[in-house]
């Protein structure tokens, strides 16, 4: 098959989140498709299958199928429009969050995704040992979002994944704050789904985005990942959908033989 890897929210080659990207005619096994994600070791592995007006898509870390992510969804719109069909302005996929469609502008993607609204709640009692930091209050959707003091402490977050994997009800972490060369800043963990960081997360952001906007009473935003790797989002709030926007680069292309 087919294979290409993308460096997603970002402009040049090692920055941003890498996804694989594997095109396919029809589904292998879910054990194929699980055990190739492990073998690229990449955050996700995406794998894509043409039907007549759109695209099956799922997702794959090394060890889980999830429900949903944003950055190897924009590496794949990239690789289709850049290698398959460079007519494609927009593509339609059918995956597990339901239908989501990406817009192609130039070399700017973007996402439309729906919105997740965090809700309040309790902070866990062994979350600040586990983050080292300040915790100002939690709020939970698929993530657990963590709002923090400063950008700085954001950067400087240095976790204790295995005091983190003991919040096994959590799939990821988003720890967030105010920004200050943009909106908002984040980082994102998930030691439970076999990622420890994740260098850019689209997912996150269909959190991130109507926390944000309702806290700072706006609805587009900058936003930016503060991974070692980086990554920059724009990003737009409309309700029920989110708009998360950004750039891709490709830094492989090649085939996985079966």
């Amino acid at each position: 098959m087919d294979y290409y890897v993308v460096d997603v929210f970002t402009d040049d080659l090692f920055a941003g989140n890498s996804a694989g990207v594997c095109i396919l005619d029809e589904w292998l096994s879910d054990d194929i498709m699980q055990k190739i994600a492990f073998e690229n070791n990449l955050p996700e592995t995406a794998f894509v299958v043409k039907r007549e007006n759109y695209y099956d898509l799922r997702w794959f870390t090394p060890t889980v199928e999830i429900d949903l992510c944003g950055h190897a969804t924009l590496g794949s719109t990239f690789v289709l429009s850049n290698y398959l069909d460079n007519s494609i302005t927009q593509v339609e996929f059918h995956t597990k969050s339901g239908i989501l469609s990406v817009q192609k502008d130039n070399e700017l993607f973007t996402l439309d995704f729906p919105s997740r609204v965090p809700v309040s709640c309790q902070i866990p009692d062994i979350l600040g040992k586990a983050l080292g930091v300040n915790i100002v209050s939690t709020y939970q959707s698929r993530d657990l979002l963590i709002l923090i003091e400063s950008e700085k402490d954001v950067l400087n977050l240095k976790p204790n994944f295995e005091l983190l994997k003991e919040l096994n009800t959590v799939f990821g972490f988003i720890v967030t704050a105010k920004g200050e060369t943009c909106d908002f800043v984040s980082r994102f963990f998930a030691p439970n789904a076999g990622i420890n960081e994740d260098p850019v997360t689209g997912s996150s952001h269909c959190t991130l985005i109507p926390f944000w906007s309702e806290k700072l009473g706006k609805t587009k935003m900058l936003a930016k990942q503060l991974s070692n790797r980086g990554g920059t989002l724009y990003c737009e709030n409309y309700g029920d959908r989110v708009h998360i926007g950004g750039r891709a680069v490709c830094y492989l292309k090649g085939q996985i033989l079966l």
